[in-house]
């Protein structure tokens, strides 16, 4: 035991312990208690003790149970079997390995939950421990392969390097199927694992699915237009060439670096157009576009088909209308000319009545010799009768003319009635102002 040599702090001035110290418990009594050994260190102790193993026998014979034990968790579904040529791995060249298969979890890979990842590296640490192969009499002077596991490990549970190895990660890529292959009705089946993995880079979650052949068209476009405008977060830092570490060579650094820059805008460009592709095969051979387009089209046609049957029962109303314009023109013209021709007719008739009717009050006084009885009429006085007689026909319509004649019809040769049925027309023009007294001479 070695001995300090410490001063004690120098005491106030003016203290003292009359006055100044102030007792503030009494000490308790002493009491005996049983004191028993535990934790791990003590049954390790007693370990070592019973079976009579130094320190680092019983590590050895500990982690050798460890791993037995390990491998006898029921931890199936993060174990795989090895392969030979991957525990051959040069450690210096972690940036080609597969960091999922180095710890077993190839079936997951990007899927793997930290959890996962923990666990499976502690069961291959627990396997590929260089103290562990030194006990099973194995030589590893390199421990290349735990050094591949530790490397793994430490990508895997850094978010920002496990996304990097994740972008490039080619073996979680599912291929595209061919056209051939999605002829036999199986397109949905093939080309949804691909749209799940390409998902797996998008910063938009979640990912809508591609549906089946009884999805509605809302959600297929969705669908395409989500991927036509995929926003990734895919990056291809992880395969950047190193840059150097030295600060005399600043120059080759930052070539380095935008050589870098460069390689990954190229990739990334390279990736868009890979993804676009994509896109425009499954579109391509999706079914369901081609119902909606019949589908549309069949609705267009329907359009066009009731706007052109519009079309045409307007212009059937529009003839319709205009030959029945037509029909009422031509029957109103034939009407007009009907009545055109009865009216001629009628006139004519009436003329010929009038003309009829002239000659019968003309023959009326002729009957009657003039009215003068005994003898043949003077030519005077058979001017002077007949003058009379224009007179009264000059006054008179044809119905007044008719009624004249008719009247005189009924006188006969009775030159009495004859005179008087004159008379009394004459005086019925007068009274009428249709004739002045003046313009008869007989008949008054």
């Amino acid at each position: 035991m070695a001995a300090v040599d410490i001063p004690l702090p120098a005491l106030p001035q003016g203290w003292s312990a009359e006055k100044d110290f102030k007792v503030l418990s009494a000490l308790s009594s002493a009491t005996q208690r049983n004191v028993e050994p535990v934790g791990p260190h003590f049954l390790a102790h007693a370990r070592r003790l019973r079976h009579n193993r130094t320190f680092s026998e019983d590590d050895r014979i500990q982690a050798q149970k460890n791993v037995k034990k390990v491998d006898e968790d029921e931890d199936d579904e993060i174990s795989e079997p090895e392969d030979p040529l991957m525990l051959q791995r040069d450690a210096k060249d972690w940036k080609n390995q597969d960091h999922y298969a180095v710890l077993g979890l190839s079936k997951y890979r990007y899927k793997a939950s930290p959890e996962q990842i923990k666990r499976a590296h502690r069961k291959k640490v627990l396997r590929h421990h260089p103290d562990k192969k030194a006990a099973a009499g194995q030589t590893d002077e390199n421990d290349s392969f735990f050094k591949c596991i530790q490397k793994a490990n430490e990508v895997l549970l850094d978010p920002t390097k496990r996304r990097q190895f994740d972008s490039v990660d080619e073996a979680a890529d599912v291929e595209p199927p061919t056209k051939k292959q999605t002829e036999k009705g199986k397109f949905f089946k093939l080309w949804g694992p691909v749209f799940k993995s390409e998902g797996r880079f998008s910063n938009k979650q979640p990912v809508p699915v591609i549906g089946d052949e009884n999805s509605p068209e809302e959600d297929v476009e969705e669908f395409y237009n989500f991927w036509y405008n995929f926003d990734s977060w895919r990056t291809f830092e992880y395969l950047d060439e190193d840059v150097p570490d030295d600060n005399e060579n600043r120059d080759q650094k930052r070539h380095v670096e935008r050589k870098n820059a460069n390689a990954r805008r190229k990739k990334k460009t390279e990736d868009t157009a890979r993804l676009r592709k994509l896109v425009d095969d499954a579109l391509a051979g999706d079914e369901r576009i081609k119902k909606f387009r019949q589908a549309k089209r069949a609705g267009k046609d329907k359009k066009r088909l009731e706007k052109e049957a519009e079309a045409k029962r307007l212009a059937d109303e529009k003839e319709q209308a205009r030959l029945e314009d037509e029909r009422k023109k031509k029957e109103a013209e034939e009407t007009a000319k009907v009545e055109r021709e009865q009216n001629k007719k009628s006139k004519e008739a009436a003329k010929n009545a009038a003309k009829k009717n002239k000659r019968v009050l003309k023959a009326s006084v002729k009957d009657v010799n003039y009215f003068v009885e005994g003898g043949d009429a003077s030519a005077g006085q058979i001017d002077t009768v007949l003058g009379d007689v224009e007179a009264v026909m000059g006054k008179i319509n044809p119905e007044e003319l008719a009624a004249l004649a008719s009247k005189l019809g009924s006188a006969g040769t009775d030159a009495g009635a004859v005179k008087a049925a004159y008379t009394e027309e004459a005086k019925r023009l007068i009274s009428e102002g249709k004739m002045k007294e003046s313009e008869v001479r007989v008949f008054v």
